[in-house]
This record gives structure tokens, sequence and C-alpha cells, in this order.
């Protein structure tokens, strides 16, 4: 993993809660045994997601999440695991992370195709953006379970 990225995941990582991370949901890609991205049989790979709304439009973003993104991940094979907002500034009022599980990274690539093709989505985030973006950047870090790691659950 190279260092910037490292770095650019921290203040992510800092924004989640200490039962996060006590699940083990942030972890290192070099597993004893396994090289980068390979997820251990059956646990798959994470995808945390760290979207940066553009000022004033937070509110938006979530309810196409809520109403549309969250049931069309689940069709195009995308697991929902948790999704959350920062409760301190500056970021509470234009950030929102979240957790994907995927079978594989090779999964994900293919899952995250179907969803952007899907001409529902190409629908909703149309409308959704007919007053402008909602989204100014887009963080995403995979990961894997440590082997220390309890099972992660719904």
């Amino acid at each position: 993993m190279k260092r910037r990225t490292l770095l650019q995941g921290i203040p992510a990582v800092a924004l989640l809660s200490p039962a996060v991370l006590a699940a083990g949901l942030v972890a290192s890609e070099n597993r004893e045994g396994m090289g980068a991205g390979e997820a251990s049989a059956g646990s798959g790979v994470y995808e945390l997601r760290v979207y940066h709304a553009v000022p004033g439009r937070l509110a938006d973003l979530l309810a196409r999440f809520r109403d549309h993104t969250t049931k069309l991940f689940e069709r195009h094979g995308i697991e929902n695991v948790a999704y959350w907002t920062p409760t301190d500034d500056p970021e509470k009022d234009k950030t929102l992370i979240y957790i994907l599980r995927h079978p594989s990274r090779e999964a994900a690539a293919k899952n995250w195709k179907a969803f952007q093709d899907d001409p529902e989505w190409k629908s909703v985030k149309e409308k959704s953006e007919a007053n402008g973006a909602l989204v100014d950047k887009i963080d995403s870090t995979f990961m894997v379970l440590t082997d220390f790691s309890p099972a992660v659950s719904k």
C-alpha cells in the first residue's frame, strides 16, 4: 500500500466509531498467506467509501441513497453493510461514509459496472442532479478482514 494512500485514508477511518473499528472492518491488505486484495474464504472484500458532498447538498445525497441507491446496489450484487454521517464539524454537514461488501475484487468491478450502466440508476442520478452535482469527491478503499477479526454481520 502506498504511503499517500494510507495517509489519505486516516481521516476517514478516524471518523468511524470504535465499534466499527473493533469489528475489524479496517484491515491490512498484506495478510499472512494472502496477496494484496485477496479475501479469505467466505469473507469477501469490504469497500469503505467516503462521499464529500457539494456544500448544502448532503440532504439530497442522503435522500438519493435512502430512496434509490441502496436498493440498486443490492440488485447488482453489492451488499450494503452500514452507512454513517459524522457528528462533528467540519465534516458533519458534508460527508457520507459507508461500507459495502463484495464477494471479490473482480465481482466488485463487475457489479459496479453493471450498476453504473443501469438505466434506472442513470435516470435517478440525472433527476437528483437537476440542480447541480451532489458530490465533489469520492474516496474508495478496499479492505479484507484480518485473521483475528470477529465475524462481521449485518
